[in-house]
């Protein structure tokens, strides 16, 4: 019985160290890197780095974090090397990593694409040579639309191997600058991508870890959409009230409260930033005062 119960112990002991375990974190390098640091910092999670430091101080003792290339981070997440991280569903496609998409962020959109120079259609014999990283997205697009072909594998710069090295290149564009720049036409659209919060589903079956990816993505969601809006005060006279908050566009109602000494009222509302600067000055032409703008940090609905 002795044995029984020092093994018993054991077990429990261990199960108790695996879920004070922190969540491994994955924070890309390169472009994604700011963006994502930043997001994480408004979260309130403390994250000190540059991209010369692979293990980024974290304030948050219940996260442990690592900067990757974002190439790598869908693979590594699928193997449960790491529980959640951040990369763009370009990747997450390309590399065919079974991971769960918890949040799409709308960080970093772009398309990807076939680009080609003008001089492309001209061409009559000879297998097409293509010029891409995304090896996997390329070769679908490309049994789809060729006979034949040859794929070059890029490692960045991909835009400057038109028109002597490559004939079409599958690249992103979020503007299409870049393309053009470089005497390039869009030739074919293969995929929209955004940057992702992904997490290993192994993770999201231990308790502790899905609710503290839970508890990421409710704050996730709170400063995104915290960007999106602001916030606007005024003071309303009583006779001009009704008129100005129909006109008031807003997540719920307004809030109202009567000012002192019968004076009108105080009108608070949060709407959409893009929306402010028109609204404004629709407000004051009705009457409106002592109109304020001022920022959110979260907007948790």
């Amino acid at each position: 019985m002795a044995e029984k119960s020092s093994s018993a112990k054991t077990r429990r002991a261990a199960a108790a160290g695996r879920s004070r375990r922190p969540l491994k974190l994955i924070i890309p390098k390169g472009r994604l890197h700011g963006a994502v640091v930043d997001l994480l910092n408004d979260c309130g999670y403390g994250i000190e780095t540059d991209e010369r430091v692979y293990v980024p101080r974290v304030a948050d003792p219940e996260i442990e974090a690592k900067l990757l290339k974002p190439q790598n981070i869908p693979r590594l997440i699928e193997l449960g090397s790491h529980d959640a991280g951040f990369c763009g569903h370009d990747w997450v496609v390309e590399t065919g990593a079974d991971v769960v998409e918890v949040l799409d962020l709308g960080l970093d959109p772009v398309s990807i694409v076939a680009a080609a120079p003008p001089a492309f259609r001209k061409k009559k014999r000879g297998p097409v040579v293509v010029a891409s990283e995304y090896e996997r997205l390329a070769r679908r697009f490309l049994k789809e639309r060729y006979r034949r072909f040859i794929f070059l594998r890029t490692y960045g710069a991909t835009e400057v191997f038109p028109p002597d090295d490559a004939d079409i290149i599958i690249d992103n564009a979020s503007s299409g600058r870049t393309l053009k720049g470089h005497g390039l036409k869009v030739i074919a659209a293969l995929l929209d991508s955004s940057t992702r919060f992904l997490a290993n589903r192994g993770a999201l079956r231990d308790r502790r870890k899905r609710e503290k990816i839970e508890q990421m993505k409710i704050l996730f969601r709170a400063v995104l959409d915290a960007r999106e809006r602001v916030m606007l005060e005024m003071n309303v006279g009583a006779e001009r009230l009704d008129a100005i908050v129909s006109v008031l566009p807003c997540m719920r109602a307004p809030t109202v409260a009567p000012l002192f000494g019968g004076l009108g009222y105080a009108v608070k509302v949060a709407i959409r930033k893009r929306e402010a600067a028109a609204l404004i000055m629709r407000l004051k032409r009705m009457g409106a005062q002592d109109i304020l703008e001022t920022a959110f940090r979260k907007v948790v609905v």
